[in-house]
């Protein structure tokens, strides 16, 4: 699978894309990165890409112009439109669901906006999705693509080396992850539950399914509420 980030700041990608898994993933062929410096493809000769709005107001807005035919240069190579996220707090929440659902793309585009946005027309042109990673602000759009590159590429097979961590996951079938313990069996005086240490693995199953319905109803009764329903109807 193939990632585009569209951006001021290609250095910011660059540094998280090419470490640990995602670099790993890269160099093997599993996951492509590719990002583009939107300010290469400004006509200004002073390489801006920025101006006032229109009618006023606060900050600038990041012009059509260079966001299209940097958009441009990567959609030209493609014999269909490559599904585009335009990453934005306007957007509908990234969730589980939507990162399983883009995984199954070859290619992606990520445009990253900057200072108070992006003109609207260009937008409504190339941009397929508005996505927000949550109900908050940040200063550019590079964090939060960052974040939905990684838990995309992620389900993509090859890219982790165990394939069953992305299944046993939070929110992979509705409720958080059951807890999880490690060598040594006793720390602080505390000790590992008797069960995973059994070497059943029915009951482990059943155990791990039954404290990851618990944590979901104290931690996120709104996704408890939601899988008990779900069950019900089933």
């Amino acid at each position: 699978m193939k990632f585009h980030i569209l951006t001021l700041f290609p250095e910011m990608a660059d540094t998280c894309l090419h470490a640990s898994i995602l670099g790993r993933a890269a160099q093997s062929g599993c996951v492509s990165f590719h990002t583009v410096n939107i300010r290469d493809y400004t006509v200004n000769k002073h390489k801006k890409v920025d101006d006032y709005t229109y009618g006023g107001g606060a900050g600038m807005l990041m012009q059509a112009q260079p966001v299209y035919d940097a958009w441009n240069s990567v959609q030209s190579g493609s014999e269909v439109k490559i599904r585009t996220i335009y990453v934005t707090p306007q957007g509908r929440t990234f969730t589980q669901e939507l990162a399983q659902e883009l995984s199954q793309e070859k290619e992606l585009i990520f445009l990253c906006g900057h200072y108070e946005g992006i003109d609207e027309r260009v937008l409504e042109e190339v941009v397929t999705d508005s996505v927000s990673i949550g109900d908050y602000v940040l200063t550019g759009g590079e964090l939060p693509a960052l974040v939905m590159v990684d838990a995309i590429a992620r389900l993509i097979p090859g890219v982790l080396h165990n394939e069953n961590s992305a299944e046993t996951e939070s929110f992979q079938n509705g409720l958080l992850e059951y807890p999880q313990y490690s060598r040594p069996p006793i720390w602080h005086d505390k000790g590992v539950p008797e069960v995973l240490l059994s070497g059943n693995h029915q009951k482990i199953a059943q155990w791990r399914l039954e404290q990851s319905i618990r944590r979901t109803q104290e931690r996120r009764p709104d996704l408890y509420e939601r899988y008990m329903k779900k069950n019900l109807q089933s």
